[in-house]
């Protein structure tokens, strides 16, 4: 079956800072070629993690490229300047990290308010009980599965708790009695999505370990991913 008549409910968001930086414009069209739902946008301001591996002017140039919705992660120390700034640009979704922002609630009106859907992304050692009263609040949370800032490291792996961290973060959301998504980020490779859709991710951020994977070419590692998708949601 060819990936375009795969139909899946899990939603793809494809990371901007695996793909070819000299060439972002034939990146970008071949998503859209492709159906993606998501362009993932990292921001990060190389003092919350080690890198800086794209800027604020690139990602306004490819926003006037394309159409496809941007999802985008602030890892910042301190959020208000990015935040005000991708809003500006046109970004759809928008998640910022919960350990950097001393005004959690605050910070999500604001994304509201622009018209974006508002997230809070966790660390992997963060716990969801964290969130326990501003989870209504958020449309989705991100889960990072390695440490933020850290995909290039390759000795950085997928945390062990990965899919139990994804389970309770379903577990609870149900329990509060919430509709707000899961999505996922770090290492998330082909072998390991149907576990994490199972588990109850509906987003998945695909990098160098999926889509980008080098072991095939995109083609080849799309098909596969919405195989492996679909296959998850079938067996639920």
């Amino acid at each position: 079956m060819k990936q375009s008549e795969l139909k899946t409910t899990t939603q793809l968001s494809a990371s901007m800072i695996c793909m070819d930086a000299c060439d972002l414009k034939a990146g970008i069209h071949k998503l859209e070629d492709s159906s993606i739902d998501y362009v993932h946008v990292d921001l990060i301001d190389g003092y919350f993690s080690p890198s800086m591996p794209i800027g604020l002017d690139t990602i306004r140039c490819v926003r006037k490229i394309t159409s496809l919705p941007f999802d985008a992660h602030v890892m910042a120390k301190e959020n208000d300047f990015f935040v005000e700034s991708l809003l500006d640009i046109g970004i759809q979704r928008l998640c910022f990290q919960y350990e950097t922002e001393a005004h959690i609630d605050h910070m999500i009106r604001k994304i509201k308010k622009a018209g974006a859907k508002a997230g809070i992304a966790l660390k992997p050692v963060t716990p969801i009980s964290m969130l326990e009263y501003i989870l209504p609040e958020c449309d989705f949370i991100l889960l990072m599965l390695i440490n933020p800032g850290y995909a290039n490291n390759d000795d950085e792996k997928q945390v062990p708790y990965a899919i139990d961290k994804v389970k309770e973060a379903r577990e609870y959301i149900h329990k509060k009695g919430g509709k707000t998504l899961i999505e996922v980020d770090g290492r998330v490779s082909i072998s390991c999505i149907p576990d994490l859709v199972q588990a109850g991710a509906d987003t998945l951020v695909l990098g160098s370990s999926s889509l980008f994977c080098k072991a095939n070419n995109f083609e080849e590692n799309l098909n596969q991913i919405r195989t492996a998708i679909q296959q998850a949601e079938e067996a639920e």
